[in-house]
């Protein structure tokens, strides 16, 4: 009844009654210092920093986020090196901390530290997630069979942090290419930064500097061209590279890839069909031997 009356009083006074509108969803806020954003605020990221972070969607909720941040900063990565590492590879959070503070523990071990640290993980965030048992094999293949040093190896990954990614029999083609056919020590190949370059460009470059007659296998420590450094062979751009080194057109090049390709082709299938003939041939064996069991 008093609803009805003020309601009729409402409209006999000319009021009108503005609907109240339900309250606003809580989220982050950048100015007023408020949860996240304020944690966020706290280590250091600018306001700029913290919008982008607060972008990326933590699937576990916002605490995934801060701690991710919280231990990259640990590991002596600057904000935006941070920051940019998160945006690179969003998987990095839903790692739980104790694995970021696990994982970056190994890599400490294995002598990225300080500097070293922060550049490989730039450079090849994966590291984090990758298997623990790959990374131990190419370690492993590194120290024992490709026999780098300690000082060595802590080259290598510090320059080439991906060889802990790769397969172990993919990244000692690799290396017993350089050291066999190119003739290369260990060495040499720290100070040329032989793993960053792909294995087939690096084959394509010799080969072509081989037919060319700029490049000798060397035979017992010696050879008789001078052969070109393992490190302009590496390092040089392609237009660098034929131009000083190979002496020839970026034309010449092509089609050389071009029949190197052909030619590996035809190589693996005469090596198919070698394989086909002698399991026929284990074959034909096998039912002579039976034969002569029969008689």
């Amino acid at each position: 009844m008093a609803g009805r009356l003020l309601r009729g009083c409402g409209r006999a006074a000319g009021w009108v009654l503005v609907p109240r509108s339900p309250p606003a969803a809580p989220g982050p806020c950048l100015r007023c210092g408020c949860g996240e954003a304020a944690a966020l605020r706290g280590m250091g990221f600018s306001e700029e920093q913290v919008r982008r972070l607060l972008g990326l969607q933590a699937p576990l909720g916002p605490q995934r986020r801060e701690a991710a941040a919280a231990q990259l900063l640990l590991l002596g990565l600057s904000a935006e090196a941070a920051l940019a590492l998160l945006e690179r590879s969003p998987a990095l959070l839903r790692m739980p901390t104790e694995r970021l503070q696990e994982r970056a523990a190994e890599l400490r071990r294995l002598g990225l530290d300080g500097g070293q640290l922060q550049r490989a993980l730039g450079r090849c965030p994966q590291l984090f997630s990758a298997p623990r048992r790959r990374m131990a094999a190419a370690v492993r293949l590194l120290r024992e069979r490709c026999l780098f040093t300690a000082e060595q190896l802590r080259e290598v990954l510090g320059t080439c942090p991906a060889v802990l990614l790769e397969e172990p029999d993919r990244l000692h083609h690799h290396f017993q290419y350089a050291y066999f056919r190119m003739g290369v020590s260990q060495k040499e190949m720290v100070k040329a930064r032989l793993f960053q370059m792909p294995f087939p460009e690096l084959r394509n470059r010799h080969i072509f500097l081989e037919r060319r007659g700029l490049y000798q296998t060397p035979y017992k420590g010696q050879t008789q061209t001078s052969n070109p450094k393992l490190k302009d062979i590496l390092q040089l751009p392609e237009k660098d590279f034929l131009a000083s080194l190979a002496c020839a057109t970026a034309e010449e090049y092509d089609v050389f890839k071009r029949l190197l390709a052909r030619e590996e082709e035809e190589e693996e299938e005469e090596e198919d069909e070698e394989d086909r003939n002698a399991r026929y041939a284990e074959g034909d064996e096998d039912v002579d031997s039976e034969g002569s069991d029969t008689a």
